[in-house]
């Protein structure tokens, strides 16, 4: 009789137990965290010491310097360049940025009773010095070797007008000063600042009845970079 009494006092606790974990569910485990990576944070990519080339392309804004006398007052005119561009790293920040460009300038001339407008071609050599100033941001500065290729001159006044077409065989050199900025829009596209003028006066031709004189010009334009 004891030992039915203990086996049944047996089942029923194993019942329980069975009825219990079915009504709870199973015992819930939590799970080990995860490691977590940690990213380093990406580096921009710095092309500085990888030379280029490229093309550039703008507007002139022209006048002169010195080309006035008493019966002379010159204003400015427009005009463009385009050309070749190089970028040849050195040592940082500095780099030599030579060119090669066509650069239309000139001037208008108002006497007493006529307007005379001239306009020149040239093929421009800067040879300049680049500076990175930050990242995106250039200063240029050095002197630049100026051909004259050929002039145009237009005579206004009562009795009609009169144009002048010179060739020049680009015998007439000058050395000019640069100064200018540059600002990366991206690794292939800049946004380009000048401002040139001549060392020493000049005159393309023996012309006594025009003034020597020297070009200043503003120049702004866009530059795209090859690699």
């Amino acid at each position: 009789m004891k030992k039915l009494l203990f086996l049944a006092i047996c089942l029923f606790t194993v019942a329980g137990s069975v009825s219990a974990q079915g009504y709870y569910g199973p015992r819930y485990r939590r799970r080990p965290p995860r490691p977590v990576e940690r990213r380093q944070p990406q580096r921009r990519y710095d092309d500085f010491y990888t030379p280029k080339v490229g093309v550039a392309v703008g507007l002139n804004a022209s006048n002169t310097v010195d080309a006035y006398n008493s019966n002379y007052s010159s204003s400015g005119i427009a005009g463009w360049h385009a050309g070749l561009t190089f970028d040849v790293p050195i040592i940082y920040p500095l780099s030599f940025a030579p060119e090669v460009l066509f650069s239309q300038k000139g001037y208008e001339a108002n006497g007493p009773d006529y307007k005379f407008t001239q306009r020149t071609n040239y093929i421009d050599v800067p040879l300049l010095a680049k500076f990175r100033v930050v990242r995106g941001f250039n200063l240029l500065i050095g002197p630049q070797l100026t051909f004259l290729t050929s002039t145009k001159n237009t005579y206004e006044s009562g009795l009609g007008v009169q144009i002048d077409h010179i060739d020049n065989d680009a015998s007439h050199s000058y050395v000019a000063g640069v100064v200018g900025v540059s600002v990366d829009i991206n690794r292939n596209v800049e946004i380009r600042g000048r401002y040139n003028i001549d060392l020493g006066e000049n005159q393309p031709y023996a012309d006594q009845n025009l003034p020597s004189y020297r070009n200043q010009v503003w120049q702004i334009g866009l530059g795209f970079k090859f690699q």
